[in-house]
């Protein structure tokens, strides 16, 4: 991705526009917060929401799931709209959906509307994510480093925070306000005005501009959000009772789909999942990384909650109180994110996805609050680290010109194992036990940190013409 550098003839120590890597990842990291709140908080109030609506808790799955199949189908779209308009305009926009779902969302009647408007939240989630990762990734080097490890600190606290404020929140205003949480993100706009204004240069960086002049690929990114809801869907089809004709019709769906976006890919290389993204070595293993990775954490985050209601026969607030230790050790992630600079990404990679695969496997074999609380933590380290460390990572793997488009890419993958993740928890834990269904979660950032180890998904030569 391109980087500021000084005009020719600039005195030397001149001011340039790149921002400083500390600052913009303070003004980023609070741009995320009200959205990776939005992440943790519904999760304890899932058991609040499904006795005020009626439904089976399975069910309430969606309210997680929804969320995070939108971002990242909103993802890919996002990272080519940042080549045609900029990370900024982006932001906004993401924002601004962010809010109007998360308001739909708290005035809900039912269950089916609730998810609406988390589907609706969840595509301004997603473009938030890309333009704030691609502004990040655009700074040069150290600085990059330093962004990065602001914003997943930042992200992993505020997700882990998450499940306190939703317990504090259902217990004394109700689980309505859980879902509206995301409005606050309207007024943090404020804050990269102000710091432009305070500092005087830019506070976005310029980003890497789309080159090709096709039009957007319409079908393309239908097909692949067909794929993409087919596949959350039947992972859930058992928990939410769904007749066993619409879960054929759902899979034949999935299938045509499947097959659509293959021919695509192949008769329009420049489509929206570019041929030459997909075959570049290790995008798609560093993608399916993310992916696993995203899934234990957010299984785990889905069922935590309820585990520890019914270990301590408490309420939403003592669960969410418990699990607090879970985001100071989110602090970690930035650590671990300023390693990448010593140890090659696919390093980082690896220790992350193992963090994961035991925190799974923790809270699945071992039973009592204290488990739980410890293995959330390891899966939100992973999550949170691997997040940014793939970030960073992304730019490296392909050329400038594939930069935004490869971030937005690389997080649907990524946010896609997020709906996996609760999906496939709700899904089985309706077949066999909840332990069982952990353990096959497991199966998932385990099989991401084999593939880590196998591939090594690393820097290539970049060709910045």
């Amino acid at each position: 991705m391109p980087q500021t550098v000084p005009s020719a003839g600039a005195p030397s120590g001149a001011s340039t526009d790149a921002p400083d890597g500390r600052r913009l990842g303070l003004v980023l990291g609070a741009l995320v917060l009200p959205m990776f709140v939005a992440l943790g908080a519904p999760s304890v109030a899932l058991p609040e929401i499904g006795r005020a609506l009626g439904v089976p808790f399975g069910a309430t799955a969606w309210i997680l799931t929804a969320w995070s199949l939108t971002s990242a189908l909103a993802m890919p779209i996002a990272g080519r709209l940042i080549g045609r308009w900029s990370a900024f305009r982006v932001l906004v926009a993401g924002v601004i959906a962010l809010a109007a779902g998360s308001a739909v969302a708290a005035v809900g009647p039912t269950l089916p509307i609730v998810i609406v408007g988390r589907l609706i939240g969840g595509v301004g989630a997603g473009a938030t994510v890309i333009a704030v990762f691609a502004a990040a990734a655009a700074l040069p080097g150290r600085e990059r480093l330093r962004a990065l490890g602001m914003i997943a600190a930042a992200s992993g606290t505020a997700s882990a925070c998450g499940t306190l404020l939703g317990g504090a929140v259902t217990t004394w205003l109700g689980w309505r306000a859980v879902l509206a949480v995301p409005v606050l993100a309207l007024p943090l706009l404020a804050l990269p005005l102000l710091l432009t204004a305070s500092a005087g240069r830019r506070t976005f960086p310029p980003t890497g501009r789309d080159r090709s002049s096709g039009r957007f690929d319409v079908l393309g990114a239908a097909v692949l959000s067909v794929l993409a809801g087919s596949l959350i869907t039947l992972l859930q089809a058992h928990s939410v009772g769904l007749p066993g004709p619409v879960t054929l019709a759902v899979g034949a769906a999935g299938v045509i789909a499947a097959v659509g976006l293959w021919r695509r890919v192949r008769h329009t290389p420049d489509g929206f999942v570019p041929h030459r993204l997909i075959t570049t070595r290790g995008f798609m293993a560093a993608g399916f990384v993310g992916a696993s990775v995203f899934a234990g954490y957010y299984g785990v985050l889905f069922i935590a909650p309820s585990l520890i209601e019914h270990a301590t026969g408490g309420g939403a607030l003592e669960a969410g109180a418990l699990l607090v230790p879970a985001a100071a050790c989110s602090v970690l992630a930035g650590r671990l994110v300023g390693w990448a600079g010593r140890f090659a990404g696919w390093q980082v990679l690896a220790g992350l996805a193992a963090l994961t695969v035991v925190g799974v496997l923790v809270v699945a074999v071992l039973t009592g609050p204290i488990p739980v609380v410890v293995g959330t933590a390891l899966t939100v380290c992973g999550f949170a680290g691997a997040q940014a460390v793939l970030a960073g990572l992304a730019p490296e793997l392909v050329a400038a010109q594939d930069a935004d488009a490869a971030q937005g890419l690389l997080n649907f993958m990524i946010f896609l194992g997020g709906g996996i993740g609760p999906a496939s928890v709700a899904g089985l834990s309706g077949i066999v036990p909840v332990p069982v269904a952990l353990a096959v979660l497991a199966a998932l950032p385990l099989a991401g940190l084999v593939l880590t180890l196998a591939r090594r998904p690393g820097a290539r030569h970049r060709d910045d013409s």
